[in-house]
């Protein structure tokens, strides 16, 4: 199932997030204060609006490559300037999943750089997604961390609850994205994780276990459309546009999620 997103607009819109019963896709609905709405059984109580515009929604005819995940590398590297690396791929022969790296104990299935010299193999060249997305064409896409950006890495609860509250006080919000195994990434500046260890005492967090994060320097994240494991395929809540082009500082975000994230600890 993909997902319905609908384009906000008005002084007050409520976007309301919520998780199909049978499938771990999160479906996000804007509704509107001053129009007739849908009251949606069994869902979350989390406000937020939600970005429309998509990096690329122009498919190519690539053989296997029903997630469109050529055209998702090259909207990255041409329309943002994000490098990118070749990931895994999710393989399924007679029921059973696997990773095409041959690990029949994967932990990551899908959702993993091919190579472990992967950082030394970060390309921002199309012609190089075109040579890697068109002989692995459903292999995922890598987004190395601590380049361009940093990712804040929270519970999809926390993440949803923080998103909320960003919203409602029209805070600067960046690209956020949502994996399949309920984590949401909220993108941000480059060099956060100093910040994060000297702001959460500060915000008296300073000693209590959070389940918050830090992506930057040497590490990835799974990029949208990309499979992740048997579960479905990672997502963009607020896809990466042009009114989110400049990347919140940590600081901007960080009270929230932490108010967020201690909440659902």
């Amino acid at each position: 199932m993909s997902p319905y997103v609908a384009k906000s607009s008005g002084e007050f819109t409520q976007a309301i997030a919520l998780r199909s019963q049978r499938s771990t896709t999160l479906v996000c609905f804007v509704r509107k204060s001053n129009q007739n709405h849908v009251t949606f059984s069994n869902r979350d109580a989390l406000d937020t609006v939600v970005e429309t515009t998509t990096i690329n929604t122009q498919i190519t005819d690539n053989v296997g490559d029903h997630l469109g995940l050529l055209d998702a590398a090259l909207g990255y590297i041409e329309q943002r300037h994000w490098d990118v690396a070749l990931g895994t791929e999710v393989l399924r022969h007679d029921g059973v999943w696997s990773c095409s790296c041959g690990d029949a104990q994967c932990a990551a299935i899908g959702a993993h750089p091919v190579q472990r010299d992967w950082q030394k193999k970060i390309s921002g060249q199309p012609s190089k997604a075109h040579e890697w997305w068109t002989a692995h064409p459903r292999s995922s896409i890598i987004l190395p961390t601590g380049r361009v950006f940093d990712v804040l890495d929270v519970s999809e609860e926390a993440g949803c609850l923080a998103l909320a509250r960003l919203e409602r006080s029209e805070a600067n919000i960046g690209p956020v994205a949502a994996t399949p195994t309920r984590r949401m990434y909220f993108f941000v500046l480059p060099n956060s994780r100093e910040k994060l260890d000297k702001v959460l005492p500060g915000l008296g967090w300073g000693k209590t276990p959070l389940d918050l994060v830090c992506r930057s320097a040497g590490d990835y994240v799974i990029a949208p459309p990309s499979r992740m494991g048997i579960r479905g395929q990672a997502q963009w809540v607020r896809s990466p546009s042009d009114t989110n082009r400049w990347l919140p500082d940590i600081e901007e975000l960080l009270a929230p999620l932490s108010y967020a994230c201690g909440q659902h600890r």
